[in-house]
């Protein structure tokens, strides 16, 4: 069944003739306008289906949802009334009910939504590189505490059938993950990196292609799905990959926001719908920010998500090994600024010496030559991801080198405690805070 959405800048008998050209529609949402209308109960009678209005048209498409078997949307506004950013926000909210929205030149259809027969959190992330693998680990371990959770991750290099990695049984060594890497599998994919850090069962798969709501075009994310179901485990993570993530209907969200991003990206387009989702929004990078752009980054949270606990964090790195007394060389995936700060961590906290730092973790070729470069060192503290075990963990090796891995803590800057906020829906999720 059909809605509509119609505005006043479109005489009512042309409204009327879409409609009846439409077919199948049941209601209309009147997104505003006044130059070619009267009221709107004339408006009501003269287009011939049930007519929604109000203040906050967003409140209004939902209203007509949950009251009408409502499949498909078709825009039949026009500018002045809506601009670019006005279709985005529509989108976002049919495409969080599960509905299709399309307009004379455009179509958004949301992907099939798989059900899981456990308690789920989704965690996905408004861009890639904010940190959302790292609090996925976080999550799960603060999870164990009362539960036993099990990471669903979709990663682009993750395997082409679902693949187990027993993390709280197995000990992931640098040679473990060489051994991977030999046999033409990515090592370093999100669910080696969540096993290593989180020692909880994972099960990795596959994705590619990524639309512009959060979408995959490809993924055997329903495979792992299944296989999660039938495991020993109470509560499902489900990862999702750079801005992309599983097609599922959680039970909670968990919204991972870069504060380094550009804030239009999470006011406009599909970054409302990703926001919108959220019962709990983590602002990482919250540290590299301005003051100012940290207080309009949370002005635009509220004026999305006014439900949603937002707590702004700041990573910390953790090594996964004893540092201390030791030469190492740091190489991650931050950007220099971020790379610096994490050096200097490790120093007055691990009594570990930084002799060198590489922030070409994700760059292959400049990678190579950083290693060539620095020689003055026993040990490499290397984050679990990109080139992390094919190039940087096979080189350490081949030299005679220590390899620690290293993971980034999210700790909140704002006087909240992320720890009792992610302890508090998994409680719900068991059933335990009523």
């Amino acid at each position: 069944m059909r809605m509509v959405l119609i505005d006043g800048e479109h005489y009512p008998d042309v409204t009327a003739w879409a409609i009846k050209g439409l077919g199948d529609v049941c209601c209309a949402v009147f997104l505003g306008g006044t130059e070619k209308i009267g009221d709107m109960k004339s408006l009501e009678k003269k287009i011939g289906v049930k007519l929604y209005y109000g203040k906050d048209y967003l409140l209004e498409i939902e209203r007509a949802i949950r009251e009408n078997k409502i499949e498909e949307v078709v825009d039949l506004s026009d500018e002045p009334v809506l601009n670019y950013e006005d279709r985005f926000r529509i989108a976002a909210v049919l495409l969080k009910n599960g509905v299709k929205y399309k307009g004379a030149d455009f179509e958004f259809s949301p992907k099939k939504i798989t059900k899981i027969n456990k308690p789920s959190i989704t965690i996905l992330g408004t861009g890639k590189r904010v940190g959302k693998t790292a609090v996925s680990g976080f999550v799960a371990r603060t999870l164990k505490q009362i539960a036993k959770p099990i990471i669903v991750t979709m990663g682009r290099g993750g395997p082409e059938e679902p693949e187990i990695i027993e993390g709280d049984k197995i000990e992931i060594t640098p040679e473990f993950l060489v051994k991977i890497a030999e046999s033409g599998k990515h090592a370093a994919s999100d669910h080696f990196e969540d096993a290593l850090t989180a020692r909880v069962l994972t099960i990795g798969c596959r994705r590619c292609g990524g639309g512009m709501a959060g979408f995959s075009f490809f993924d055997i994310v329903d495979k792992g799905i299944k296989l999660a179901e039938k495991l020993e485990g109470d509560i499902v993570i489900l990862e999702g990959s750079g801005a992309t993530f599983p097609a599922v209907k959680a039970d909670k969200y968990i919204t991972v926001v870069g504060a380094t991003q550009r804030i239009e990206f999470i006011r406009s387009y599909f970054g409302p719908f990703r926001v919108g989702l959220a019962d709990l929004i983590v602002v990482t990078l919250a540290d590299m920010v301005s003051k100012e752009k940290l207080e309009e980054l949370q002005r635009v949270l509220r004026e999305i998500n006014p439900k949603a606990e937002v707590h702004l964090t700041a990573f910390r790195p953790r090594p996964l090994g004893d540092v201390r007394g030791k030469k190492a060389l740091l190489v991650m995936t931050a950007p220099p600024e971020g790379l610096k700060k994490a050096a200097k961590y490790l120093e007055d906290h691990y009594e570990v010496e930084i002799v060198g730092k590489s922030p070409n973790l994700a760059n292959r070729e400049k990678l190579r030559e950083d290693l060539k470069r620095f020689v003055n060192y026993d040990t490499v503290v290397v984050e679990l991801k990109a080139a992390a075990v094919d190039v940087v963990t096979r080189e350490a090796l081949k030299h005679g080198k220590e390899i620690i891995y290293l993971d980034n803590e999210p700790v909140n800057i704002d006087g909240k405690d992320l720890k009792e906020a992610v302890l508090k829906i998994g409680r719900e999720l068991k059933g335990e805070d009523k």
